[in-house]
């Protein structure tokens, strides 16, 4: 099987490369080739070009066809446009790699499934995920183009950092200083190994029954905000200081924290993996968080160039606490 990635050295896409490759895809990279020493996967073939230029890339493609092209990098309608015009005659299957940001959100029932409504009335980037799900739909509707749509949710690998405020929170933690925790820390959140996501991935490349459907793949593992908190903070052999405040009042510091909360973490969100399951069976999330929490803490003391607090943001969340100290 012959697949191209856009992208490809991200968080999720490496994870998906490396599975790829070591299962004996013919896998290219399309990229500017700017960050490759990040993530570097061997066996990879790369297709030098700017997505974002059309005429550059149509040029490098040449006269390359791909069984299925997966687009890790597209955000707007307009990049999805030029995508369709791209590949309509030189894919059997485009995967779209949307977000499960799009699921309606406080959601009315969980968990959620591929059918619950998409609506996010908080999130900007939700909403451009949807009218780019749209577009795709549309698209297929007039002139078949084989599309299959994937929503991941918070996925991680050992250099993320799955707490609001990354690196500074995790060396506030290791000082001992307060963390700030939005809510009161019980909402529930899915959080998935970029390893185990790949599997769902790979999965589903060159699967005809995919096409014109959507996949979320997440895993089945539910922890409160509390416990991923305290999971990392065992990860670095510390007992967290969690300060609560509700998110709506995190989002009056920060409208970047405000759309991040209120548009995707301070609400549950727990998936059922059916769908998933039953069209790639070998799909299973093993890892836990608390290995992945081990495996972020390592990652961070082996170099401490990498534990670096944002000054902006260290002082940020010292008003945060100092004000609702005083409300209280």
């Amino acid at each position: 099987m012959k697949v191209l990635f856009i992208g490809g050295t991200g968080i999720i896409s490496s994870a998906c490369s490396a599975l790829a490759v070591s299962r004996g895809i013919n896998l290219y990279h399309l990229n500017r080739g700017k960050s490759l020493r990040l993530r570097p996967v061997s066996g990879v073939k790369t297709i030098q070009a700017d997505i974002r230029n059309y005429a550059e890339t149509e040029q490098a493609l040449g006269d390359h066809k791909f069984d299925v092209v997966v687009n890790w990098i597209g955000f707007t309608p307009d990049q999805i446009q030029a995508d369709i015009d791209l590949f309509s005659s030189r894919t059997d299957q485009y995967v779209f790699i949307s977000s499960a940001s799009v699921y309606e959100t406080p959601p009315s029932k969980l968990p959620v499934t591929e059918d619950t409504i998409l609506r996010n009335p908080y999130w900007e980037y939700s909403r451009i995920k949807i009218a780019c799900e749209d577009l795709l739909r549309k698209s297929y509707q007039d002139q078949g183009f084989p599309f299959t749509i994937v929503r991941p949710s918070h996925t991680y690998d050992k250099t993320l950092i799955p707490l609001q405020g990354g690196m500074t929170t995790l060396m506030r933690m290791k000082q001992g200083l307060p963390v700030v925790v939005h809510g009161d820390g019980s909402s529930i959140w899915t959080l998935t190994h970029h390893q185990d996501f790949a599997k769902g991935l790979v999965g589903l490349l060159g699967k005809s029954e995919s096409i014109n459907e959507a996949y979320h793949i997440t895993s089945d593992e539910w922890l409160s905000w509390d416990k991923i908190f305290r999971l990392m903070g065992a990860a670095l052999g510390v007992e967290p200081n969690l300060f609560h405040i509700p998110s709506e009042v995190i989002a009056r510091y920060d409208p970047i924290f405000g759309e991040g909360l209120l548009g995707d973490k301070t609400h549950s969100m727990i998936f059922d993996n059916s769908k998933i399951k039953a069209l790639v069976p070998d799909f299973s999330a093993e890892i836990p968080f608390e290995v992945g929490a081990k495996e972020i803490v390592a990652w961070v003391e082996a170099d401490p160039a990498r534990q670096k607090i944002d000054s902006h943001l260290n002082g940020l969340f010292e008003k945060m606490i100092d004000d609702y100290t005083q409300l209280g």
